[in-house]
């Protein structure tokens, strides 16, 4: 569903306001989405996964690990695919009001798409360079929005997702380098003049929902407090937003309906985008693609 359709639909959990201020800036935080019910089920649930990753020495497809991980001291980058993992993962991303929300930006009719939960372990977890979400799972219209939860308290110190204000409005950027290597990464150097002013930090205490339009250009500083960053990423799209290429990162649960009812048209952007690699082959994830 394009924009200006959206926004003939009033919000049930946003402000209009609020709204208005998602497709303006392209992102968006809203405190409360995931109450201390929802809070203290996904907690358990991310320590049961946590504890199975202690048998792991290597990435796996299910567990992408930081430096230094092992049996006496897990340290996680990324849990792939939580609600293919455990069954509170994914009742959070279908019943909660987490596909409320995306309702809201996305129109009334509501499509699972991925997820993944995101670690920034303390002292060390690393910064995201600065990149646009889009180009990885191109689909036939610019609806599909991410929606991240603060499993815990999240502050300047723990490295939380920055957004550049209105950058999904220009051009996106190309995600590969000037050798033809798919990187997704923006060099600073590529951004618009005066970009920094524009720097938004998403904080917010524990349930908090950041809204990140897959257009817009974010990324994340590393953590350098004492204290976990995890954070739980649902993407949703509206239902008549088809994918173009192979899902990076799929599940069972990869375009069921989460809210209003199946599409019979398909909704097209007249705006292209870029096509990544053939994920069909394997997705190894976007910490190697930057780091080359």
């Amino acid at each position: 569903m394009l924009e200006e359709d959206v926004l003939k639909h009033s919000p049930t959990v946003l402000t209009k306001a609020q709204q208005e201020q998602f497709f303006e800036d392209g992102c968006l935080v809203v405190e409360g989405v995931a109450d201390d019910r929802w809070l203290h089920r996904l907690r358990a649930a991310m320590q049961e996964m946590v504890q199975r990753s202690r048998e792991v020495s290597a990435d796996d497809g299910t567990f992408v690990l930081e430096d230094g991980h092992g049996p006496d001291n897990p340290r996680l980058r990324r849990l792939t695919s939580p609600v293919s993992h455990h069954p509170e993962f994914w009742a959070f991303a279908k019943e909660s009001p987490s596909a409320d929300v995306a309702a809201d930006v996305c129109g009334p009719d509501v499509k699972f798409f991925h997820s993944k939960l995101n670690f920034k372990w303390p002292s060390g977890g690393h910064r995201f360079d600065w990149h646009q979400d889009i180009p990885a799972w191109p689909h036939t219209d610019y609806s599909p929005v991410t929606v991240g939860i603060y499993l815990e308290d999240c502050g300047v110190e723990q490295g939380p997702l920055l957004a550049i204000r209105g950058s999904h409005k220009p051009p996106m950027h190309s995600m590969y380098d000037r050798d033809g290597n798919w990187v997704l990464r923006i060099p600073e150097d590529d951004l618009a003049p005066g970009w920094r002013d524009d720097v938004i930090s998403l904080t917010g205490p524990a349930g908090s929902a950041v809204l990140i339009n897959c257009r817009v250009i974010h990324g994340s500083e590393a953590n350098v407090s004492g204290r976990m960053r995890p954070m739980l990423l649902n993407v949703y799209s509206s239902a008549d937003s088809m994918p173009y290429v192979v899902n990076p990162i799929p599940s069972p649960y990869q375009g069921e309906i989460v809210r209003g009812k199946p599409a019979r048209w398909a909704s097209h952007d007249p705006r292209g985008c870029e096509l990544p690699p053939d994920w069909s082959t394997g997705y190894s994830g976007p910490w190697k693609h930057q780091t080359g």
